[in-house]
Formats: C-alpha cells, sequence, structure tokens
C-alpha cells in the first residue's frame, strides 16, 4: 500500500502564507502526478495545484500568482506554498498522488495506484 501524510494546516489571516506538505511512503515504484485538492463546506472538491514528474503544473484560477506547488523526487513529497492568502481559500485541502506500486518482492511486478491523503484544513480569518 502507498500512504500519503499531509500536515502544515492551519488558521491564518487575510494576506498570510502557508505551507503545505505532502509525504507519500510505500512500496512505491514511482509517482506521475501528485496534487492538491481542496473542500469548502458545501462544495464540490477542486483541483488547486498539480504537478506532474516531469515538472508540468497547473492552477486553478482562483490560485495563479499566489500558490506555489514543487515536489522533492527524492522524497516524494510535494509542497504547495500559499501566500496572500483569502477568506475564500478556507476549506480541507487534501494532496493526492498518481503511480505504480510494488506488487511483488524485489518489485517484479507493479500495479496502479491513486490515493488521497486524510486531509489538512486550512482556514483564513478577514
Amino acid at each position: 500500500q502507498v500512504q500519503l501524510v499531509e500536515s502544515g494546516g492551519g488558521l491564518v489571516q487575510a494576506g498570510g502564507s502557508l505551507r503545505l506538505s505532502c509525504a507519500a511512503s510505500g512500496r512505491i515504484f514511482n509517482i506521475n502526478d501528485m496534487g492538491w485538492y481542496r473542500q469548502a463546506p458545501g462544495k464540490q472538491r477542486e483541483l488547486v495545484a498539480d504537478i506532474t514528474s516531469g515538472g508540468h503544473i497547473n492552477y486553478a484560477d482562483s490560485v495563479k500568482g499566489r500558490f506555489s506547488i514543487s515536489r522533492d523526487g527524492a522524497k516524494n513529497t510535494v509542497y504547495l506554498q500559499m501566500d496572500s492568502l483569502k477568506p475564500e481559500d478556507t476549506a480541507v485541502y487534501y494532496c493526492k498522488a498518481k503511480g505504480t506500486r510494488c506488487a511483488s518482492t524485489w518489485c517484479s511486478a507493479t500495479i496502479p495506484f491513486d490515493y488521497w491523503g486524510q486531509g489538512t484544513q486550512v482556514t483564513v480569518s478577514s
């Protein structure tokens, strides 16, 4: 199995910054995509930003210029630097990772995975 552990959420005033981290662990063969999604109360989960293993990045229009996603391939970790936070950024932020994991000893066989983290609360006060 693969586990995703998020950290870095919290309460911040409008205009402030937070940095989220998500570390993937387990019998990982490779990770193709890692990303951050968020879900506010009463709303659907939406993409915030994602990054491929080749470094291609997508941002939601609402966070462009304020948020920055990065990843450390050696640590299987993705980060989300959030600056100029607004009250409308308040949500539970979820990490997501897609790739392949070892399915046998010596990793002679692999299977794809697509997992979510448990979520971390980000609250921005006005």
